[in-house]
C-alpha cells in the first residue's frame, strides 16, 4: 500500500523542525525504504502505521526514530581521502607551531554518524604526529541522532564497513577482530569523545575547536539554514582555525566571513581576518 501524501507531508514537515533537514519530494523512495525498516524493527505493517504512531500525542519516541531514520547519512573511513591529506600535509603542521605553548588541540567532527570520520582523525593523527606526546590532543564528535552514537561509541564495524576507505595496514595496526566485525583498539577510541548535538540549534558551550570537519551536512539544508549552521560553527571555531567542508559544499555567498583555500586537490576555509 503506497503511503499517502498526507503521511509524507508530515514526515517531511517533522525532520525539517527537528534538524533544518530538507525532503523534496523527489526523496519520498527514501522515507519509503528507511521507514520500511523502522516498521520491521517495531511491528508494523506498512510505513503508514509508523507515520499514524508517530502522530499520536503519545507519539514521541515514534517521532525520535522516524528522525533518527531519516537524518542517518552516508559515511565511510577516509571519506573523499583529499581533507585527510591536507589535514596531514598542511593543517596539523600549522596548528602544531600556533599551539606550541598551550601544547593542546581540539578538533570538531560535526554530524559524525556511526564515528568514521572522527576515527580517521584519530588514526591520522596517531599515524602522521608522533610529537602529539605529551600534548593534549581532544576529537569531540557530535551527531542529532542518539541512537547512531551509541554505535559510534562502540566502534565495531562490519568487514564491508571497513572494506570502504580504510587501508588494510591501519585496520590491522587500529583494529582488533570481534568475532566477524573488527573493534577500533581502546586508545584510539578514548581519543574521541561522542556528544549530542543538534547542528539547528545553539551549540553547547565546549572550547573552541582548531579544526572542524562539517563535511556532507551542509548539502541537506537550505540557505537560511546552513547561514545559521555556519554562524554557529563561526562561533566555536578558533580565529585562525580551519574549517573543512564536503567537497559540493562552500561558504561562498552564504558566509562571507570564511574565505576559500585551496591547495592542489585539498579545499578548506578560515576565517578572514
Amino acid at each position: 500500500m503506497a503511503t499517502s501524501a498526507g503521511a509524507l507531508n508530515y514526515v517531511r514537515d517533522l525532520v525539517r523542525r527537528r534538524s533544518g533537514i530538507v525532503l523534496d519530494a523527489d526523496k519520498d523512495y527514501l522515507i519509503e525504504s528507511r521507514l520500511t525498516a523502522v516498521a520491521r524493527e517495531v511491528g508494523c505493517a506498512t510505513v503508514e502505521d509508523v507515520i499514524t504512531r508517530a502522530r499520536q500525542p503519545s507519539g514521541g519516541d515514534m517521532n525520535v526514530r522516524v528522525v533518527e531514520a531519516l537524518t542517518t547519512n552516508e559515511t565511510s573511513f577516509f571519506r573523499d581521502v583529499h581533507p585527510f591529506e591536507a589535514l596531514r600535509d598542511e593543517i596539523m603542521p600549522a596548528v602544531l607551531a600556533a599551539r606550541a605553548t598551550s601544547r593542546t588541540v581540539r578538533i570538531w567532527s560535526a554530524a559524525c554518524s556511526t564515528g568514521q570520520e572522527p576515527y580517521s582523525i584519530a588514526m591520522t593523527l596517531r599515524e602522521h604526529f608522533a610529537s602529539l606526546t605529551g600534548w593534549r590532543v581532544r576529537i569531540t564528535a557530535t551527531d542529532l541522532a542518539e541512537s547512531i552514537l551509541a554505535r559510534a561509541r562502540q566502534g565495531q564495524y562490519r568487514q564491508l564497513e571497513v572494506n570502504r576507505g580504510l587501508p588494510a595496514p591501519l585496520l590491522i595496526k587500529y583494529f582488533e577482530r570481534d568475532g566477524a566485525d573488527w573493534a577500533v583498539r581502546p586508545d584510539v577510541r578514548s581519543m574521541v569523545e561522542f556528544r549530542p548535538l543538534n547542528l539547528i540549534e545553539p551549540v553547547s558551550p565546549f572550547p573552541q575547536a582548531d579544526i572542524v570537519f562539517l563535511r556532507n551536512v551542509l548539502i541537506y539544508f537550505d540557505v537560511p539554514t546552513r547561514r545559521a549552521v555556519l554562524k554557529r560553527v563561526r562561533e566555536a571555531i578558533a580565529p585562525d582555525g580551519y574549517l573543512l567542508l564536503g567537497g559540493a559544499e562552500t561558504t561562498t555567498h552564504i558566509d562571507d566571513a570564511f574565505e576559500r583555500v585551496q591547495n592542489g586537490k585539498a579545499v578548506y576555509h578560515r576565517l578572514r581576518r
